[in-house]
């Protein structure tokens, strides 16, 4: 049971703060510099989806930490209580 409760918190952990989180995120301001960039200057789309690209991979490192924290804030709130001590599987 130990073994399962920790299979699955780490599951949903690395769902949540490596797949979903950073995806949603990633696209979202991807999409909105594109079309930031498309209002305010006057460079060639190919130019605009390099520097878009470019303002996606930057921004990872920013937003690791914040999502990393949020995750387990949320997870802490809702699915451990179900288990236990917030972070740590049940004892045996």
């Amino acid at each position: 049971a130990r073994v399962g409760v920790a299979v699955v918190d780490t599951f949903v952990w690395q769902s949540l703060a490596s797949v979903a989180i950073p995806g949603i995120a990633i696209n979202r301001l991807c999409a909105a510099s594109l079309a930031l960039l498309g209002t305010l200057t006057r460079w060639p789309l190919p130019l605009r989806r390099w520097a878009t690209t470019a303002l996606g991979l930057a921004a990872i490192p920013l937003i690791i930490t914040p999502i990393d924290r949020s995750v387990d804030f949320l997870m802490d709130s809702s699915l451990r209580k179900l288990y236990g001590t917030p972070g740590q599987p049940p004892a045996p």
